[in-house]
């Protein structure tokens, strides 16, 4: 009968964890049961990650974790130990609005901004699998996410603005290769 190494990790205990934060590596020391959220904001420095309910309900926290929306809240920093973790940091290339965060800001998708991280990154998630979403797929994909302050109207014309831009550019990018 063979043993197997398990990985044990015990309260208290601090560990060192190298991950690609935004296309950079990053590494930090936080304890075996640190949310993931609370590495990336203090531990890090990547404070547009928001965190609202601490259960995964509201959303604010929504990261990506190898390129899929997460909720950092629900994971430990050590899970994410040499994955690529994208905040809403890393949706604007320098100083230059992503063209979703553009479309939040023409349709006012946003007030107060404390959910708004969370929903950008869910969005942007969602419209990498749905390039062509319907309203009510928007909708559906929204309800995961609360936000007090939109009504969500705005938010729902952001993404359908986005898709539309997005399919034209395509479109006229294979025009332009026929």
């Amino acid at each position: 009968m063979t043993k197997t190494s398990m990985n044990i990790m015990r309260q208290g205990e601090e560990r060192r964890i190298t991950l690609t934060l935004n296309g950079c590596e990053r590494s930090g020391h936080c304890e075996t049961r640190e949310l993931l959220s609370d590495f990336i904001r203090h531990e890090l420095g990547a404070t547009g990650t928001h965190v609202g309910c601490e259960h995964g309900v509201c959303g604010a926290c929504t990261v990506h974790i190898d390129g899929v929306a997460a909720r950092s809240c629900l994971m430990l920093a050590v899970q994410v130990d040499g994955r690529r973790v994208d905040t809403v940091e890393g949706l604007a290339p320098g100083q230059t609005l992503g063209d979703l965060q553009q479309a939040f800001q023409r349709h006012h998708a946003l007030q107060c901004g404390f959910c708004t991280a969370g929903i950008l990154m869910s969005c942007a998630d969602y419209l990498q699998r749905e390039p062509d979403p319907t309203e009510e797929q928007v909708r559906e994909m929204l309800s995961g996410h609360i936000c007090r302050c939109t009504g969500y109207t705005p938010i729902v014309a952001a993404v359908l603005d986005v898709a539309a831009r997005r399919k034209q550019k395509n479109v006229s990018r294979e025009a332009a290769h026929a």
